[in-house]
């Protein structure tokens, strides 16, 4: 069976002329991108295994990547808008009750008194917490993934109970 990948974030640009790339990540909490990790390129009809050169470091809201082989303008801007990527086996441990979000994609999200109210597509990471994005028959919900909100993640049955303030699914 194949290794699982999980996305980390897009590559939005590149930055300066050494070959270093600004990463978009889905989550800025990240510490998965250390030096000599092997990451995943993936841009459609082009793929890559590559290894970091450095820590990743963090720039406004994005970081810095750079990547061995990579070391001109020329070579980082064939890579931009790719997605990268690393093995599931690289991420970190979690506590008890924690997930990571690409686990939770797909999961169908009810409502407690047992409606369905879709799939969740993303989350979105807010200042303010995790946002559940909750997609069904052309309409969007964005649920926040908070404990007074989120009653129940079962990964058994890949759903997701809820328990939404009155009015919130009607935004």
């Amino acid at each position: 069976m194949a290794e699982q990948r999980v996305p980390l974030g897009e590559i939005a640009t590149t930055h300066g002329l050494d070959g270093w790339l600004k990463l978009n990540a889905f989550n800025s909490d990240t510490a998965t991108l250390v030096a000599g990790r092997s990451v995943y390129l993936d841009l459609g009809e082009s793929q890559a295994t590559l290894e970091l050169a450095a820590d990743a470091k963090p720039f406004k809201k994005q970081f810095l990547v750079k990547l061995l082989g990579i070391d001109d303008i020329d070579a980082a801007q064939r890579w931009v808008g790719a997605t990268l990527s690393v093995a599931e086996t690289a991420l970190d441990p979690l506590e008890p009750g924690q997930y990571y979000h690409y686990q939770v994609i797909g999961f169908e999200v009810f409502h407690k008194d047992g409606k369905r109210i879709g799939t969740i597509a993303s989350l979105l990471s807010t200042a303010g917490g995790d946002i559940l994005v909750v997609k069904e028959a052309g309409k969007e919900y964005l649920i926040p993934a908070v404990k007074e909100i989120v009653d129940k993640v079962d990964f058994d049955s890949r759903s997701v109970v809820v328990d939404p303030p009155e009015g919130l699914l009607d935004l």
